[in-house]
């Protein structure tokens, strides 16, 4: 199951079956969807010349009569009524259209006259091969009981339920699917997919039955709030928790000392094969690996610059493309390291680390209250850090220690002011002892 090779060859096949050229008009969603799979060189030998997104074509009126438009979009209703307006008053030679799931029969009827239109189904994004996001920014909200419905809830299922089917048309299986029976919106979100798999949609999803049938868990993050809570020591995971990364690009804008052109960098498993190699690197052996590619570099580096004939320089000149590739690969897996090893000092994170292991494994209330009180009273404890020691013992000892976790409220409270303890009691209520069916 290889999600980034699926979404690669419906771009490809999208793009090389229109010649000549060729603007891709993208929607905020697809715009990720296509990024994490397709550099800009890659369009270029596509002979796409131009990408705008469909905002940014709507309020356009300059003719582009020597290109043909290609429209990659999910099918929202949105989408659809704008793509009305581009049809109405065409500004280019030629307008096809794809679409990233399943159309509905009256937006169909809708696009009815444009010149061609076809489902791909890619309506996700393909951050590795193994691993996909729907881009569903704060969801968090759907934590809160069905009795009190936000709202936005029947978007976000119809968009989680959108995201599922098409994977599992991209991989032509339809899936046995099963749900926690103790959550409201697992048993929501595996309903709908089912309904649409086996019922509205069931023709599409009539794949030919293979030996090893897949099977789709919908499971809430609820049933196991530690580990997101504890800081994480390999390449990919820290980098996600200490600096962020969004559809495989990292900002690093805010930190000093960083060359202009490293300011925003791609992290991907396709396109970088250090990263490839170490993404799951415990930090230590992580060090190593960027000192050597370092040292490989500065030796590469040294015998560039030592020309014996007009061959060198002629083989240099030749492979400076690929010199210039490596130099900046090296200058950004510096950076992200060196940022990570400071911030790592400053906020003491391996001792930080230490009690939360403990919490989350070993037993022993006493020790594990003497613990965390120290680091609350460490001034190079961040807020944050504070925060999740402070909720991972409450979790650990909501029942046992009733007592010492209001003191911990209260030290809390007096250390980092913008954290409430109510954060810490509204875990408890929607992730506590009771709520869990492991425990």
């Amino acid at each position: 199951m290889v999600l980034i090779p699926l979404i690669r060859d419906y771009i490809d096949r999208m793009l090389q079956d229109i010649s000549g050229m060729k603007v891709l008009i993208l929607d905020p969603q697809t715009v990720g969807m296509v990024s994490v799979v397709y550099s800009q060189s890659d369009l270029l030998r596509k002979e796409v010349f131009l990408v705008e997104t469909v905002d940014d074509a709507s309020s356009s009126r300059a003719s582009m009569a020597h290109l043909k438009a290609v429209y990659f979009l999910r099918p929202s209703s949105d989408n659809v009524q704008k793509l009305r307006r581009h049809l109405s008053a065409p500004r280019f030679a030629e307008c096809h259209l794809f679409f990233s799931n399943i159309l509905k029969i009256p937006q169909i009827q809708v696009l009815a006259d444009s010149d061609e239109q076809e489902e791909f189904y890619a309506d996700f994004c393909a951050i590795d091969p193994f691993h996909f996001t729907l881009n569903i920014h704060n969801n968090h909200i759907y934590m809160l009981p069905t009795v009190v419905d936000p709202p936005g809830m029947q978007s976000f299922c119809d968009r989680a339920v959108d995201g599922i089917a098409s994977v599992f048309l991209a991989l032509k299986r339809r899936p046995v699917i099963r749900y926690q029976r103790t959550s409201d919106v697992a048993k929501r979100i595996a309903q709908e997919t089912t309904r649409l798999m086996y019922e509205q949609e069931s023709g599409l999803f009539d794949f030919r039955r293979t030996e090893n049938s897949s099977l789709l868990l919908v499971i809430d993050r609820r049933d196991d709030p530690v580990t997101p809570l504890l800081n994480q020591w390999t390449y990919q995971a820290m980098v996600h928790e200490l600096i962020g990364i969004e559809n495989n690009k990292v900002d690093l804008k805010e930190f000093a000392n960083v060359p202009k052109d490293q300011q925003e960098v791609v992290l991907s498993a396709v396109q970088d094969d250090f990263f490839r190699v170490n993404m799951f690197e415990n930090f230590g052996d992580l060090g190593m690996n960027v000192k050597r590619m370092v040292d490989d570099f500065q030796h590469l580096s040294k015998s560039s610059q030592n020309f014996q004939s007009i061959d060198d320089m002629a083989k240099f000149v030749s492979n400076y493309p690929e010199y210039r590739k490596t130099h900046g690969n090296v200058t950004k897996h510096v950076a992200l390291v060196s940022e990570m090893s400071r911030m790592v000092e400053e906020r003491k994170l391996m001792q930080v680390s230490q009690t939360e292991q403990e919490l989350a494994c070993a037993s022993g209330q006493a020790a594990a209250f003497e613990a965390v009180t120290s680091l609350l009273n460490n001034e190079s404890v961040s807020d944050i850090d504070r925060l999740r020691l402070v909720m991972l013992y409450a979790l650990r000892y909501e029942k046992e220690s009733p007592v010492q976790l209001m003191q911990l409220f209260n030290k809390l409270a007096s250390r980092s002011a913008k954290y409430k303890s109510g954060l810490v009691q509204f875990l408890l209520k929607q992730a506590g002892v009771d709520k869990r069916t492991g425990r």
